[in-house]
């Protein structure tokens, strides 16, 4: 019983810093350009200029 006396404000701690980092992303524009990372990998390099 103790054990849990600690642990669960930990859990409700760490729950609270995940989705405070998570806002701060948002904020930040983390999330602003999600297709361009999928159309980069379709890139070849052998195609770029300037290599």
């Amino acid at each position: 019983m103790n054990g849990l006396l600690i642990l669960i404000p930990i859990a409700l701690g760490l729950g609270l810093a995940g989705l405070g980092a998570f806002m701060w992303s948002l904020r930040n524009g983390q999330f602003e350009d999600p297709d361009g990372a999928a159309m980069r990998i379709l890139i070849d390099d052998e195609d770029r200029p300037g290599d």
